[in-house]
């Protein structure tokens, strides 16, 4: 791996393909044998740092089709976090299910689960039918994985028969020295930015960018009032971006003066931060409060001068699901992922039936989405979200930090990469937007 790592550090990407590829790896892993060990606890209760394992592992064999990447960097996306706490179910039932489908994903059926679904690093080989990508390639990677062998996704490949996220219903992800990808996951790296940057946008960039701006999400236009939840985080700050970018009015909820002064970095203005204001939309465990939904709904009219919102970009799901079918507007979207406080949502239906809401699910993105919110990163439209970089060896309290909600933004990690700052390739590009990066890069 050294050899790997020298070459790409001294910029000699072409070398990178006549080095000899390691027999073993590092990565971050989960044993399925460990898969009940935090039966009987709550969610909060349950801890990544005692699931999450960083050890060796052997390389796959590469297939047709698919890239060996050396991963430079990688992120933690809230899909680790699931899968480091088994919720809401052990993913090695995604593993052995994908792993028979045929004698090639039969590889993906293993005791351990390397995860990750989020990567920058270098093509180091290149499976039969790759044509698009050489070794010595500088790449992301987006997670959709798909064997489009159905005509079901031809159309849109989120709806593939067999479309899965990379590193959380496949093995080999990118939260390790080595990943195995699909080459139609692959897009050019951003040459402004580090590895890390580079890393940290992949999965909630693509999926901000379906759910609120393709004609598969909420197809928002110029002047939509978009509520964003969660609006400094590692979702909502992209949301927040393609709202402002796009001609919208971002209204941020969030949850501390820390994460409005990122909003406000961003350039948004209207900021309503739900600690501070007191909101609990829950009067107990079982029970909502439709007061607590008016307070806010008359609120978000207030900052907006009489506006309810066109769009809520919702993925906090249980916690804020009724309060977010409440204050949109007659005919207005709500636009749900995620669930990260809990799946089962609970609304009053009046207000989504006899006003003509709807409610739309997006999960992820396809090809060209991903394509699309990558070139905006590459053309410094968009900016990363980075607020704290760990390396390899502390992954498992990286993942714990965002179990707890302890970030603020991306948080990424580094794999290869000895330290920060590293990866950039157009120092021109760099210099034209560092100030937005830096005001984007908060610790």
């Amino acid at each position: 791996m050294k050899q790997i790592l020298d070459a790409i550090l001294a910029g000699d990407s072409a070398a990178v393909g006549e080095l000899p590829v390691p027999d073993h790896y590092r990565g971050i892993t989960v044993h399925a044998d460990e898969s009940t060990m935090f039966e009987g606890l709550s969610t909060k209760e349950k801890d990544p740092r005692k699931s999450l394992h960083l050890e060796d592992v052997p390389t796959p064999e590469l297939g047709p089709g698919e890239a060996l990447v050396a991963v430079m960097a990688s992120a933690i996306n809230y899909n680790t976090v699931w899968t480091s706490i088994f919720e809401p179910v052990s993913t090695f039932a995604f593993l052995k299910r994908y792993g028979k489908l045929s004698p090639l994903t039969a590889r993906h059926d293993l005791p351990y689960h390397v995860v990750g679904s989020d990567l920058a690093g270098v093509v180091l080989r290149t499976g039969p039918g790759v044509n698009a990508w050489k070794p010595g390639d500088e790449v992301v990677a987006h997670c959709l994985s798909v064997e489009l062998e159905s005509p079901d996704g031809h159309n849109d490949t989120m709806l593939d028969s067999e479309q899965r996220i990379w590193g959380f219903e496949t093995n080999f992800g990118g939260l390790a020295e080595l990943a195995l990808v699909k080459s139609n996951q692959l897009m050019p790296k951003p040459e402004h930015l580090t590895w890390e940057e580079a890393a940290s946008p992949g999965l909630v960039n693509s999926t901000a960018y379906r759910q609120l701006v393709s004609a598969n999400g909420a197809n928002m236009k110029q002047g939509d009032v978009v509520l964003v939840w969660g609006a400094s985080g590692g979702l909502g700050s992209y949301a927040t971006q393609f709202a402002l970018n796009g001609g919208a009015i971002p209204v941020c909820v969030v949850s501390s003066p820390e994460k409005a002064e990122i909003c406000r970095a961003m350039g948004a203005e209207l900021i309503i931060d739900r600690s501070a204001e007191g909101y609990k939309f829950w009067s107990d465990e079982h029970t909502q409060d439709p007061k607590e939904w008016k307070r806010f709904g008359a609120r978000i009219r207030d900052l907006t001068g009489g506006d309810d919102p066109d769009i809520v970009f919702e993925h906090p799901g249980r916690e804020t699901f009724g309060a977010s079918v409440y204050v949109a507007r007659r005919g207005g979207t709500i636009v749900t992922c995620a669930s990260t406080s809990g799946y089962m949502h609970e609304y009053d239906n009046r207000y989504l039936w006899m006003n003509l809401k709807r409610i739309i699910g997006s999960h992820f993105a396809n090809y060209r989405e991903a394509w699309e919110a990558n070139r905006l990163i590459a053309k410094g439209m968009v900016h990363p979200t980075v607020s704290r970089v760990y390396p390899l060896e502390e992954t498992a309290q990286a993942a714990y930090d965002v179990h707890r909600n302890l970030h603020q933004g991306k948080v990424a990690v580094l794999t290869l990469a000895p330290t920060e700052g590293l990866g950039i390739s157009n120092p021109e590009l760099r210099a034209a937007h560092e100030p937005q990066i830096n005001r984007f890069r908060n610790r």
